[in-house]
């Protein structure tokens, strides 16, 4: 049966499999939703304790050493590296006598961090401060408890209390928030030296898209608000008040071609940025 399938598929010309994954897709971003409240009435949202258990579960089989890396309750047997993440966290090391101190906003129980270790490990300072939701601070400080760089809090403030970020990592996070602007002025107000954005998603042209997120089942049985951001708007925010030192093309490789960034009507892309706080 599936000799029969290969063939026939070679005879099917690309435009009709395109045009039946959109219509036939199960998983990916659906919809365009007025607000919030809408969308997260028709998901099943973020707070699932099955979400953390298996989070957790991933990172553990890493701990065991039965894998070599997790991201997103996924377990891999080698680190997915996003390169200019690494080189962006080198080149402000590099301005502040190789030290590090990074609020990783969103950052699970540690992905960033284990993801990008083997190359700044070296450094003389690390400090990597995780702002996470009260369930995944519990687990992480239970996990992680006697390593002295990573340590994880509740909120910004708490962390600030304690540490002095130089950069504020945004990785795969700002897109699920209800009011994404909002916590975006709170993070500048801080006045924070650099911002470091990856795996966010964007559109080229019209408003900011709210889509319902639905989830594979081989990572989670999920589904929750997304935001898909005009491109132009996101730019135009900074605007004195953060230059943009550079782009690029976020890598999220382990999710089969086509389950995501397919909106049907509008093309959409995961994008990251460097911006470092402009002199007054």
């Amino acid at each position: 049966m599936l000799k029969l399938k290969q063939i026939i598929k070679k005879f099917i010309p690309p435009i009709i499999t395109e045009f039946y994954h959109v219509r036939c897709k199960k998983y990916g971003f659906f919809g365009n939703y007025p607000n919030w409240q809408s969308a997260l009435a028709d998901s099943t949202g973020y707070n699932l304790p099955l979400i953390l258990e298996k989070v957790k579960q991933a990172r553990l089989k890493v701990l065991r050493g039965e894998a070599v890396y997790e991201r997103d309750s996924v377990n891999f047997d080698k680190i997915k590296h996003s390169w200019p993440m690494v080189a962006a966290l080198l080149w402000i090391a590099g301005q502040n006598n190789n030290r590090l101190n990074v609020l990783d906003f969103g950052g699970s129980l540690g992905t960033s961090y284990f993801q990008n270790l083997p190359f700044i490990k070296h450094l003389p300072e690390i400090n990597w401060n995780i702002v996470e939701q009260q369930n995944f601070v519990k687990i992480g400080k239970e996990l992680f408890s006697k390593n002295e760089s990573l340590k994880f809090y509740p909120t910004i403030e708490s962390c600030l209390f304690e540490q002095k970020p130089m950069v504020v990592i945004l990785s795969g996070v700002w897109q699920y928030l209800e009011k994404p602007y909002d916590m975006l002025e709170k993070i500048i107000s801080l006045k924070i030296d650099y911002l470091l954005f990856d795996r966010t998603t964007f559109i080229a042209a019209g408003a900011d898209r709210l889509t319902i997120q639905k989830v594979p089942p081989r990572i989670y049985e999920a589904s929750y608000p997304a935001w898909f951001f005009n491109l132009e708007k996101f730019t135009d925010f900074f605007a004195g008040r953060y230059e943009i030192i550079a782009d690029f093309a976020s890598l999220n490789k382990y999710y089969q071609p086509g389950d995501y960034l397919d909106l049907g009507d509008t093309v959409a892309c995961e994008k990251g940025f460097l911006l470092k706080k402009q002199s007054l």
